[in-house]
């Protein structure tokens, strides 16, 4: 009898005190972007108990009111109440933000006016260096129908629906920070066939009884998402669910749990599932390719799996600071490719993507204030038209290339 595997992955709600963090970061782009499509931002958040301080680099025509971003986000997510531990219009925000460093900018040929000063796209996607140094990865598999993989998928819209059903009042007494985790058993050939534990933790009112909030995550929350995405293919009817395991959750947010900027990485992403570069996301324009290369690099391996080349696959892309083509590209199939051999696929990426930075800003449309929504709930599998580098418009060409290479 074959071994079974068990695969966990975990999500966080938009009231945990890391993703508040990420969330200011990303109003504060968005809000820049959209005075100024070209500012060049770096932006960290921390919190402590009623307090945040913000702080990085900027380079911008425009001007954003960091308080009010705050504040705006905070109450959005529902913290508007020192009795709950944080309170949007009382808490302390401090300030620290400088400009970006020239050593820095000069790499990033595109700030204020740079396109005048190239005649055509391709030499301005020559001029344009990548933001930094750093490797990125992009990764999908056939386990679901937005092609990533399950656990951290189920975590994920999990989470999304604990805050829904908080906003919602559908659960009374819910408070905004919450915990999502899932364990999927896979078997000998790799496929997820049972949902084996799921967990919530979830902040709460104090007169919240635990038996009576079990069986509500169970119906409200659990189920829907377990029909939805599991359907048939995955059986779910038998799982054992964890709540709140250490028997209460009243205390949460940063009351709770310091905050920080890009410290929910591999929730961000896959879910462990795939690797991950060294820069996390939030608060950073896309001329840093930790951000944009990372879209990128799940643009590729998304049309590669939904050409049918392969049933997962994970892309690797290396840049030098300053340099626009990148320093390589790598293409992982794990054995799993469909008709043709993995370096067929890789060059076939070579040929159909254009993977410098200005070129996927182009290409993804990725100068838009768009990050905000990207800040809670993954940066990947989503359906939001938005989220540019969810699109499988890359799958005839891929084919295509592939089909010249045989």
């Amino acid at each position: 009898m074959a071994e079974r595997r068990l695969i966990t992955a975990e999500s966080v709600t938009e009231g945990h005190p890391d993703k508040v963090c990420d969330q200011v970061s990303d109003a504060i782009l968005d809000d820049l972007l959209a005075q100024d499509p070209h500012s060049h931002v770096a932006v960290e958040t921390s919190a402590a108990t009623g307090l945040f301080f913000v702080f990085g680099e900027v380079s911008s025509a425009g001007y954003t009111d960091i308080q009010q971003q705050v504040r705006s986000v905070l109450r959005r997510i529902g913290y508007t109440s020192s009795r709950i531990g944080l309170d949007a219009d009382s808490c302390g925000v401090t300030v620290s933000i400088s400009e970006q460093s020239p050593e820095i900018n000069q790499g990033v040929a595109r700030l204020q006016g740079a396109e005048e000063s190239v005649a055509t796209r391709e030499e301005r996607y020559e001029v344009q260096g990548a933001g930094d140094q750093g490797v990125m990865f992009g990764y999908a598999c056939d386990e679901t129908d937005v092609l990533m993989p399950l656990p951290i998928y189920l975590a994920q819209r999990m989470a999304y629906r604990l805050a829904q059903v908080r906003k919602e009042n559908i659960v009374p007494g819910l408070r905004p920070d919450g915990k999502t985790q899932v364990t999927i058993e896979y078997d000998e050939n790799d496929r997820p066939v049972s949902v084996e534990t799921v967990l919530i933790s979830t902040q709460h009112d104090p007169d919240v009884k635990r038996d009576w909030l079990e069986e509500q995550l169970r119906r409200e929350v659990i189920q829907p998402v377990l029909d939805e995405v599991c359907g048939r293919t995955v059986e779910h009817g038998s799982y054992r669910l964890l709540v709140n395991p250490t028997g209460s959750f009243v205390l949460g947010g940063p009351a709770a749990d310091a905050g920080l900027t890009g410290r929910k990485i591999i929730v961000d992403t896959y879910g462990g599932a795939a690797h991950h570069g060294g820069g996390a996301f939030s608060g950073k324009d896309p001329t840093k390719v930790d951000r944009s290369a990372a879209y990128a690099s799940r643009w590729v391996a998304k049309n590669i799996v939904a050409a049918g080349l392969a049933h997962k696959v994970e892309v690797q892309v290396a840049y030098a600071i300053g340099v626009a083509d990148p320093v390589s590209v790598n293409v992982e199939t794990y054995g799993t490719e469909q008709g043709v051999t993995r370096e067929q696929i890789q060059q076939a990426v070579r040929k159909v993507f254009d993977l410098r930075p200005a070129a996927i800003i182009d290409e993804l449309d990725l100068l838009r204030p768009i990050y905000s929504k990207t800040a809670a709930y993954g940066h990947f599998g989503r359906t939001d038209p938005d989220f540019t580098w969810e699109r499988t418009d890359k799958v005839d060409e891929l084919k295509a290339a592939v089909a010249e290479l045989a």
